[in-house]
């Protein structure tokens, strides 16, 4: 079934999936198992499961992963940032190079190959 308003377009499938379609044309599915896919007009898409974690994909090749204990940026030459609850931030280049930082910004160990 298809309903409309004049925000959104509703789409419900024989599986319980839900696709609402916004003016912007951002697309939002809803599965029946509480997972949800945004797909935003710039290519950008956006996963949360079930544990309330959160995927995001970027245009660029980015990805990002959001838990309660982080936020993980993984860049497409392989660097790894991530960025903890209490403020520490630790990068990991591909070069094997391992970056810490305090909250504050304060250099705690650099491994410069």
């Amino acid at each position: 079934n298809t309903y409309s308003n004049l925000f959104s377009t509703e789409k419900h499938f024989p599986d319980g999936r839900k696709e609402i379609t916004f003016p912007d044309q951002t697309i939002k599915n809803l599965f029946p198992d509480g997972q949800e896919e945004s797909i935003f007009p710039d290519g950008t898409i956006v996963r949360v499961q079930r544990d309330g974690n959160k995927i995001i994909e970027f245009n660029n090749g980015q990805r990002e992963l959001h838990t309660a204990q982080f936020k993980r940026r993984e860049y497409p030459d392989g660097t790894v940032k991530t960025v903890y609850t209490n403020g520490h931030q630790e990068t990991k280049y591909t070069s094997g190079r391992i970056r810490v930082k305090d909250k504050d910004g304060n250099v705690l160990m650099d491994t410069k190959l």
